[in-house]
């Protein structure tokens, strides 16, 4: 009888939490990463952030910018890990057009939202975004500080 550790089976791996705080997220997509090797396996020690990342659109194609993924310290030496390179996405025909389209209106910008294992890939989350406002801030913030006093009271309730 040999017993197996476990691991938890979190398929969540980084989300940006600025990006719901300073934008209203109008439409999600899933968009798969063209990655090097070095970085899949940083992504899965966890070395990842997109707090300041965004996405462009360059020449019909969508680019991860800004993500900053930590190299390991055992990495390989023939390589020179360049950390906030620009990450192409994989997106569908339909959907590239689409984003492109929304861009093009006034205010709207591309934003990641949150990266994710699916079947061994890592996914990326992005968003069509429209810029919050400061009133809106503190409007989505006092919803926040409602919702949790609501649900203290009824779970003191029962």
């Amino acid at each position: 009888m040999t017993s197996k550790k476990k691991k938890p089976n979190s398929n969540h791996i980084a989300s940006n939490k600025r990006a719901t705080h300073d934008y209203f997220i109008e439409q999600r997509f899933e968009a798969g990463l063209v990655l090097e090797g070095w970085e899949v396996k940083s992504i899965r020690e966890g070395r990842v952030q997109l707090a300041e990342s965004y996405i462009i659109i360059k020449q019909g194609e969508a680019w991860l910018s800004g993500a900053h993924i930590s190299p390991l310290l055992s990495a390989s030496t023939h390589i020179s890990p360049e950390q906030t390179r620009l990450r192409k996405l994989l997106l569908n025909r339909r959907e590239l057009i689409n984003l492109v389209a929304l861009v093009e209106r006034k205010g709207y910008t591309i934003v990641p939202l949150s990266m994710y294992w699916v079947k061994g890939r890592v996914k990326l989350e992005i968003g069509s975004a429209k810029g919050k406002q400061l009133h809106d801030k503190r409007a989505s913030s006092k919803e926040k500080d409602w919702q949790r006093e609501k649900q203290r009271f009824i779970k003191s309730a029962r």
